[in-house]
């Protein structure tokens, strides 16, 4: 089999270098496109040579369509915004799309699960295994011990993240959710300030701590009478994002178009 050619959006940020960098050095994997914003200052420049990895004669285009209609995969760490408008055009060139961008509202997710219908979509509010395994268990957990065990989640990056819960602290609160067999969206507790009054049973509450250079940390605490179950992940590198996100691309080639999940591609579903 060939090797599948991706393309690397945002390719001149931090997560974008990493994963060209990675790309590069996956066996059956190459890099044949990297993209950025219109505007930005690695617009014609070598997507290697930004990574740090060396010529690989890949220039950085701010052109989505012509650069995917030469590509297989399209892996996409950005902008909602950007993100949704990628979906449309990876739909129309047939293209593997991995979604790790967050910050997706509920209309942003529905237009990529339009796209998903003639192109396979991998989206996930976290890449990593030890993330989904924890979502994994969150569901488990939550099933098991009811509505008699308060559910807060709290979660910490690095002072340069613009959202807020972050995704993957979303996704832990979607798990214990699906585990308790509610919707999230009416059990949510986003933010806590001034005299709120007792805690509603039922809630799920989120907490959101922002400093210094903190790649991801979270917790999901149980909280019943008398005792506390707390289950934690700490990210120590971005590209455990990386590595989740290429495994994710090759994973995609020969399956149906659909809208799927980490946890598909490890065989958690």
């Amino acid at each position: 089999m060939s090797d599948l050619r991706v393309v690397i959006a945002g390719a001149g940020g931090r997560m974008g270098r990493t994963l060209v960098a990675l790309a590069h050095a996956t066996p059956g994997m190459v890099v044949a496109g990297a993209l950025e914003r219109a505007g930005s200052d690695a617009l014609g420049r070598d997507a290697g040579e930004l990574a740090g990895v060396g010529a690989l004669g890949v220039a950085v285009s701010d052109n989505p369509l012509e650069t995917l209609l030469n590509a297989d995969a399209v892996i996409d760490f950005t902008t909602p915004a950007s993100t949704v408008a990628l979906a449309a055009l990876a739909a129309q060139a047939r293209v593997i799309h991995v979604i790790g961008t967050t910050g997706l509202s509920a209309e942003d997710i529905a237009r990529i699960d339009a796209a998903a219908r003639h192109a396979v979509v991998i989206r996930s509010g976290n890449m990593s295994l030890g993330v989904n395994v924890l979502a994994g268990l969150v569901r488990q957990v939550a099933a098991t011990l009811g509505e008699g065990y308060d559910i807060e989640i709290v979660e910490m990056h690095h002072k340069m993240k613009v959202d807020a819960p972050s995704g993957t602290a979303l996704m832990l609160g979607e798990a214990a959710a699906r585990g308790r067999g509610v919707d999230l969206a009416s059990r949510a507790q986003r933010g806590r300030d001034g005299i709120t009054g007792a805690r509603k049973a039922g809630d799920i509450g989120f907490a959101s701590l922002r400093g210094g250079t903190v790649v991801g940390d979270h917790t999901v605490i149980f909280a019943g009478p008398s005792e506390r179950i707390e289950i934690t992940h700490k990210a120590e590198d971005r590209a455990l994002f990386a590595h989740g996100a290429v495994r994710a691309a090759l994973w995609g080639r020969g399956q149906k178009p659909g809208h799927y999940s980490m946890a598909d591609v490890l065989g958690l579903a």
